[in-house]
């Protein structure tokens, strides 16, 4: 127990600290809430759950880095224990004989005494190997960036490393000083302490002193433990550390989308509203800005970052830093309601950065604390669009086309071309408005000589299966998806809300895209304009048909052996479609299907999400296709199979560079083949 000066000293110290914390953790408050929006705490108990259940677990960390993920659990854990011992010590030094008392609880005390030996190594462990990780061992090259990203002047002089070694400092301290203290109660007791057997073998070094020595020494650990929160917890809202608390609240609070990509629609007809995107820290929406303070720093974005993996400006990691050290700069007064001093575009993410974003939603996946750099770019694209008109040349052709021709290649002629020449009929909805499925075609399919093969493939596969369908025609227009991902948000809704009142019109029961991309703003981004539709992805339709027995594929006896599948971003990662594809092509192959490295939910980008199709590639060390599809070459497959037309022509364009790699097919094609109705060519 505390002598009473010591304990009106401590009582001072700790009103001295928490009013200083008090005034870091409002200023951090009242810079979030300067944000768009609104934090969300809908359905508390789900997200309490979820946001508990992924901080217990550390799931999302332990997706990679296995090594450094399980020493990080040991501190999670560790300091997560500490709110219990640090409350039982307070009261040890407060109330007398509070200690003698605690030997009551029986094997409970037991179980914790254990548990903060065992925890407390496992802290002190897991500190020193991220210091030393920082410092000399080889993985710290994953916290660099290559030389061409934007980085805060702060980050460049090293304060990263600054703000660790001061936070590891005190973890160590404050760890090690009670670790310590216990050392002493065994050396006082006399002998070791089964229930703390980590303790009890440093206690040695206690040996032979007094039992005043003891007592004193005792003191100091107590102090340095205790107190150490004190002097530290001021300093807390302002090292990259913080992530210890918000990371939870992260996930707490963040907008539940209908899928990991979905973009939040701008309300244009709001009179009152002077700016659309975000030109400046303010602008961004409440939890990009708590994405900033729940950052870890540990670049798993950017190691899964297409345009960054293949040496573009892009690093997800440094936009949220640079995000943190610039508000930083201005705690203050950005708490206080001033602007903050640059934009976004040119302090935290370059340019050409910006434009290289492929809007695959790897960083969002991998990150472990919940953050979402991708809608930080795309809402600087909104901004550079909407208010500054501000984009690359090729994209305003893009915008031409889906505005005047309803279509971004720019094309007048009829969206039903595809069709010609087809010896089975493709009904349109008003030829049989008793459909049971609506097949949308897409602007890829209806204009791209390569995606109409994937097209007829598939209505080839419709008949054979005796599916009722229709398609729409010259009804169907662009659904506006390379619009609003490339910052175009008024044409997109244009765009939307024209096909949502088409559809709307035709009731569809059922809806089958081809593209990944029509998938996705047709399920789960036109329910923002009153469009509800059940909508299947083609190798979805293609496997239930199979299992239905339905589609006679065994006409063709010869199997391919070696077939790998590369997982479209927009099927995939944001709307979660992975085993449908595969089971169908395990239909057409001899073997297991082979699996890039990269796959599933951790598949590489082919490149052309995110408008990039549009577009020149952001300079770089190599094109994100090529890498793509090098990876392929490598598998030793024969066939690469899709199911995007987009992956399709990017793959194809990549095959220049490598003549000898393996054919690119849909996934309907290679069912198709197997069918023995004949399929004509396209006029």
């Amino acid at each position: 127990m505390l002598t009473p000066v010591e304990q009106m000293l401590f009582i001072f110290l700790a009103l001295l600290s928490i009013g200083a914390t008090y005034h870091g953790f409002r200023e951090v408050w009242l810079i979030i809430n300067r944000g768009e929006g609104q934090l969300h705490l809908d359905n508390l108990p789900k997200r309490a759950f979820n946001a508990l259940r992924i901080y217990i677990t550390q799931s999302t960390t332990l997706k990679t880095r296995r090594v450094s993920s399980l020493f990080h659990l040991g501190i999670v854990w560790g300091f997560t224990f500490y709110f219990l011992i640090n409350v039982v010590d307070l009261l040890i030094g407060f109330i007398s004989g509070f200690d003698e008392t605690l030997k009551d609880f029986g094997i409970l005390y037991d179980i914790y005494r254990l548990l903060g030996d065992v925890l407390s190594v496992a802290v002190l462990v897991g500190v020193v190997y991220f210091v030393l990780r920082r410092l000399y061992l080889p993985s710290k090259k994953e916290l660099t960036y290559h030389d061409n990203v934007l980085l805060h002047p702060k980050v460049k002089e090293g304060r990263i490393l600054t703000d660790s070694l001061i936070v590891a400092v005190f973890i160590l301290v404050h760890v090690g000083a009670r670790f310590l203290g216990e050392a002493v109660v065994v050396q006082q007791h006399g002998e070791a302490d089964l229930w703390m057997p980590f303790a009890s073998l440093v206690s040695i070094i206690f040996a032979g002193m007094s039992a005043d020595g003891l007592e004193m020494m005792r003191h100091l650990f107590w102090w340095l433990a205790l107190g150490g929160i004190l002097l530290f917890t001021p300093y807390f809202p302002y090292t990259k550390h913080f992530h210890l608390i918000m990371a939870p609240l992260n996930f707490l609070t963040r907008p539940q989308r209908t899928s990991l990509g979905e973009m939040s629609p701008v309300d244009l007809e709001d009179e009152d509203k002077e700016q659309f995107g975000a030109e400046r820290l303010e602008h961004l929406h409440k939890t990009q800005i708590f994405d900033a303070f729940a950052c870890i720093m540990c670049n798993r974005c950017q190691d899964v970052c297409p345009a960054y993996v293949t040496g573009k400006e892009l690093s997800p990691s440094a936009l949220e830093i640079n995000k943190r050290y610039a508000i930083k700069d201005q705690m203050v007064d950005l708490s206080n309601g001033e602007a903050s001093l640059n934009p976004l575009m040119g302090s935290a993410i370059s340019e050409s950065a910006v434009w290289a974003c492929t809007s695959c939603g790897a960083c969002i996946d991998i990150c472990p604390v919940g953050n979402e750099p991708m809608f930080d770019i795309l809402e600087i694209r909104r901004d550079a669009v909407l208010m500054k008109s501000e984009f690359p040349a090729e994209l305003g052709a893009a915008f031409t086309g889906m505005e005047r021709q309803g279509n971004p290649w720019q094309i007048g002629e009829s969206r039903f071309r595809w069709a010609n020449g087809l010896e089975f009929s493709v009904p349109t909805v008003e030829e049989n408005p008793d459909f049971e499925i609506l097949y949308w075609v897409g602007c890829a399919a209806s204009y791209d000589p390569r995606a109409q093969l994937t097209a007829r493939a598939l209505v080839k596969i419709l008949h054979a299966a005796g599916v009722n369908f229709a398609v729409l025609g010259d009804m169907e227009t662009c659904t506006g998806d390379s619009a609003r991902r490339a910052g175009n948000e008024f044409l997109y809704q244009e765009l939307a809300m024209t096909n949502v009142e088409t559809l709307n019109e035709v009731n569809p029961p059922r809806i089958v895209v081809t593209c990944p991309h029509c998938f996705h703003n047709l399920a789960k981004e036109y329910h923002q304009f009153g469009g509800h539709y059940e909508v299947v992805h083609h190798t979805e339709l293609i496997d239930e048909l199979i299992a239905a027995g339905k589609v006679p594929i065994d006409a063709h006896p010869k199997r391919m052996s070696n077939v790998t599948f590369h997982d479209p971003c927009y099927l995939g990662r944001h709307n979660g479609v992975f085993n449908q594809p595969r089971h169908v092509l395990q239909r057409v192959t001899d073997n297991e299907l082979i699996e890039m490295p990269r796959n599933r939910q951790n598949s590489f980008c082919c490149g052309a999400g995110g408008a990039q199709f549009w577009k020149e590639e952001e300079h770089g060390e190599k094109a994100v296709n090529v890498a793509r599809y090098e990876e392929a070459i490598k598998s030793g497959a024969e066939v690469m199979a899709v199911g995007c037309p987009f992956c399709m022509q990017m793959f194809e364009s990549a095959q220049a560079e490598h003549p000898d790699g393996p054919v690119v097919k849909d996934v309907a094609e290679l069912i198709a083949d197997r069918i023995t109705l004949d399929q004509p060519t396209v006029d």
